[in-house]
């Protein structure tokens, strides 16, 4: 085969290629330094097979970006290179989130690309970047269970629930309410078989060895083992959020 030849299957390869990024459903994760890796990579594991997409992991930069347990998370674009998203997500921190809010090139992004999302999505405390970026005012919403009582900082109404959807805009609770939320919208994208589908994919099937993952069930002991880490972050989260509506 000619050297020309070579050259245009692989120009026509790369066009199709084109093509279908630009017509698949784009979906967008927002990452961030010290983000909790599982709010990411649990709905990530879970959108990532929904037929006809293309999945972003987008960040300031190119550079790694580290989580809060150690692992390094490689982005696949820049903000300044991310196209326009179908669906963005924002997963959620402790103290990545609070530095979040303090940083308005990554507000202002999801702020941005979210006027142009036909969904816009948090995991856990993700959801108070949505709303320091403007985006809870009025709607209801939930997070993760020790943060719910600041949602109304953001102009937000609680829901009791793993995850909530109100129009557009869907939120999950702590960590492993990710995964619920990408099953979630794959359903209602795909139809409940390949949603059903994927769920089998991965076995998702808990079965947790104690009843102990919300606040309601766990044994007072573990939650005064928790308690005060919670509250600094809450206070912390608080004061960003204050100077962040004063500014």
């Amino acid at each position: 085969m000619t050297h020309s030849r070579v050259s245009d299957r692989i120009r026509g390869a790369l066009e199709i290629r084109r093509r279908h990024e630009v017509s698949a459903f784009s979906i967008g994760f927002v990452i961030f330094p010290q983000l909790t890796q599982l709010d990411f990579t649990g709905p990530l594991q879970v959108l990532a097979r929904l037929p006809e997409s293309a999945t972003h992991i987008v960040a300031k930069s190119s550079d790694p970006v580290p989580s809060d347990c150690g692992l390094n998370l490689l982005p696949t674009c820049a903000f300044a290179s991310c196209p326009s998203l179908d669906l963005i997500c924002v997963p959620g921190g402790s103290v990545g989130v609070a530095d979040v809010l303090s940083d308005r090139e990554t507000i202002e992004f999801v702020r941005r690309q979210a006027e142009g999302a036909k969904y816009v999505t948090s995991v856990c405390t993700g959801a108070f970047v949505l709303g320091a970026a403007g985006l809870l005012r009025g709607r209801q919403a939930t997070t993760h269970w020790a943060f719910t009582d600041l949602l109304p900082l953001v102009g937000a109404t609680h829901v009791k629930s793993r995850v909530v959807k109100d129009g557009n805009l869907i939120t999950a609770g702590g960590v492993t309410s990710g995964i619920d939320f990408g099953l979630s919208v794959v359903a209602e994208l795909a139809g409940e078989l390949v949603a059903q589908s994927i769920q089998l994919g991965i076995e998702y099937d808990p079965a947790p060895p104690f009843d102990a993952g919300h606040p309601d069930r766990a044994p007072h002991a573990a939650k005064d083992r928790v308690s005060s880490r919670y509250q600094r972050m809450r206070d912390l989260f608080r004061a960003r959020l204050a100077h962040q509506n004063s500014a």
